[in-house]
């Protein structure tokens, strides 16, 4: 069987960061994946947080570099991974995440293009229903876009397939909050990143996830808290009117810019 071949010689190194918690199985179906992918990335850094199963055992057998962390929740194991991360681009899957063959070449081409801060990608459910996979994933990330855009004023990014430049973390990563482990670690990184911040939407970067976190209401209403903390937090130091003021201010800097360009 072909090998992993090398990433093109303009793409940026990828580092893909994997927080886990007590997650072993789902893992090491990611990391299998991740192993077969067509352009292998740079490294694998599985954050193990605080896991009682034997999570950190599996991704060392898999090749992966273990980082731990002892504060259990996700915005800190995400940003100790980021932390740790070495290559130029900071790709982030959730231990459940099943990503396809050419999602690390498809991170590699995107975040090629200079201009970009972030990327972000869609998914389906792999644990519903064939007919239902697609379609419940399109309503669920779709409101999910569409309403943080408007709190936003930009793009939003989606844990299970994002993916970051390095130098762009390295701005904010003292801005996140980090030690607040009932936030939603994407979500804010996305406050965090600001209106000025050029993030795209990738279908290409689509991935398989369980819906795990549609079951039960419970779930949904830690999810809707969450939210909330997340929405009160960051509002705070920008409302959403002022950030679609900066947003609006950086198109017009922009269009005028290329049109001083074009007269030139």
């Amino acid at each position: 069987m072909r090998g992993p071949s090398a990433r093109h010689p303009h793409h940026p190194s990828v580092s893909v960061v994997v927080p886990a918690r007590d997650d072993a199985v789902a893992l090491e179906r990611c990391l299998v994946l991740l192993a077969r992918q067509s352009v292998a990335p740079y490294e694998v850094v599985v954050v193990d947080n605080a896991s009682t199963d034997d999570t950190a055992e599996v991704a060392r057998r898999h090749g992966a570099r273990v980082v731990h962390e002892a504060s259990p929740g996700i915005p800190q194991a995400a940003a100790a991974g980021y932390d740790a991360a070495r290559g130029q681009v900071i790709a982030r899957l959730d231990a459940d995440s099943r990503p396809g063959p050419a999602w690390v070449s498809r991170v590699g081409r995107r975040m090629a293009d200079p201009r970009l801060d972030a990327a972000t990608g869609t998914g389906r459910f792999h644990d519903l229903p064939p007919l239902l996979g697609r379609p419940v994933a399109l309503v669920y990330l779709g409101s999910y876009y569409a309403l943080c855009h408007l709190a936003l004023g930009h793009t939003a990014l989606w844990g299970s397939s994002m993916a970051l430049r390095r130098s762009s973390w390295e701005r904010v990563r003292e801005q996140v909050h980090r030690d607040d482990a009932e936030v939603h670690d994407d979500l804010d990184l996305a406050f965090v990143l600001g209106p000025h911040a050029r993030i795209r939407l990738d279908p290409g970067l689509d991935v398989e996830v369980s819906a795990r976190s549609l079951h039960g209401l419970p779930q949904l209403r830690r999810r809707l808290d969450r939210a909330v903390r997340t929405l009160r937090l960051n509002w705070a130091d920008q409302p959403p009117w002022l950030r679609w003021r900066d947003r609006f201010a950086r198109g017009r800097a922009t269009s005028r810019s290329s049109s001083t360009r074009r007269a030139a």
